[in-house]
């Protein structure tokens, strides 16, 4: 008896080890998954975001495509494509696209159209790496607009960073070897536009919202909504810019490779919004704001050696000021968001 006993014993000492170690063994798998998503999740979105980019700096430079709203055009129309047929095989989720929520939502689209109408004419003239810390006036505005719509109260960190990164946008300016004014007011035009869509969106999506079956507007739903409303103000403005004539007249489009890329930069698009969602999923919102701003360096080293872009010693230090300033931006409103 006091064998049997024994062995039982044994027996439940070697089944409670054997859990434990399956118990160990399924943990650290999840946690390398759990690493493995966020990784994966991560360097899509950064290879997304930078391959949007050059590849719209290569469509509009380099093959010298002088039709940027056609360009938005085509790629909101390749986004509207692939999301209405993931929604028909039944793989996403969209909200039906009613009147009342197209009203709601037509004065951010306006704004959308014109932000992205904007960066591509900014595009055109003006190198990858000085329009990266041009974007970063982006955030002194934004801030602002906060400050005066939202009441919103920000740390001296954050005001610190954004005088930093306005410094860097003068110096960088000054030192440009390839200035182009035309280039630079489209750019500021598309800062003050990026900022509105941002302050817009926080208000127009709460009441948005009521207007959906769901109660919800997921990502799928918007960017199938954005881009959408986009295609008939995006034609509007071909007519009223006088792209059709150019379209007719320019031998890019018998180019087989030409469409290659345009399609590829469509995708691009849209694979932005998946992978920024995608991303900001498995991390959060600190990891998300953080990998954005560090992105920026690569993304402009790409653009100065891809586009030989020429430049001088006083410039490659404005432009990466400009960048160092937008991580401290990003880690002081990490700061800010955590005390709140």
């Amino acid at each position: 008896m006091k064998m049997k006993s024994s062995t039982d014993d044994d027996h439940d000492e070697e089944n409670g080890k054997l859990e434990k170690s399956r118990e160990r063994s399924s943990r650290n798998g999840r946690v390398v998954k759990v690493h493995n998503q966020a990784l994966l999740s991560g360097l899509a979105y950064c290879l997304s975001s930078c391959g949007m980019i050059l590849v719209n700096k290569f469509v509009l430079s380099s093959y010298d495509f002088n039709a940027g709203i056609s360009l938005m055009v085509y790629q909101n129309f390749i986004s509207v494509t692939i999301v209405s047929a993931l929604s028909l095989l039944g793989l996403v989720s969209t909200e039906p696209l009613t009147w009342k929520l197209i009203k709601v939502w037509l004065p951010v689209n306006v704004i959308f159209v014109g932000m992205l109408i904007t960066s591509m004419f900014s595009l055109k003239y003006i190198n990858v790496a000085m329009v990266t810390v041009l974007k970063n006036v982006t955030n002194v505005i934004t801030a602002v607009g906060e400050m005066y719509l939202f009441k919103k109260q920000h740390e001296g960190r954050v005001w610190a960073a954004l005088f930093l990164m306005i410094i860097s946008a003068i110096t960088g300016g000054i030192t440009d070897l390839a200035f182009n004014a035309t280039g630079y007011v489209w750019q500021t035009l598309n800062c003050f536009l990026t900022a509105s869509y941002s302050l817009t969106l926080r208000r127009v999506m709460d009441t948005a919202k009521q207007y959906t079956k769901s109660g919800n507007l997921n990502v799928f739903s918007m960017v199938l909504l954005n881009n959408t409303l986009s295609l008939p103000l995006g034609i509007f403005l071909i007519v009223v810019f006088n792209e059709v004539d150019y379209l007719l007249r320019t031998p890019l489009l018998r180019l087989p490779s030409f469409w290659l890329v345009m399609t590829f930069s469509g995708v691009l698009g849209l694979a932005i919004s998946f992978t920024s969602m995608w991303f900001l999923h498995q991390t959060g919102a600190t990891t998300y704001s953080l990998v954005g701003s560090l992105n920026k360096i690569p993304l402009s080293v790409a653009g100065i050696f891809l586009f030989n872009v020429p430049t001088s010693l006083e410039n490659s230090a404005s432009i990466l000021f400009g960048l160092l300033a937008g991580v401290l931006f990003a880690r002081a409103k990490i700061r800010e968001r955590s005390q709140s």
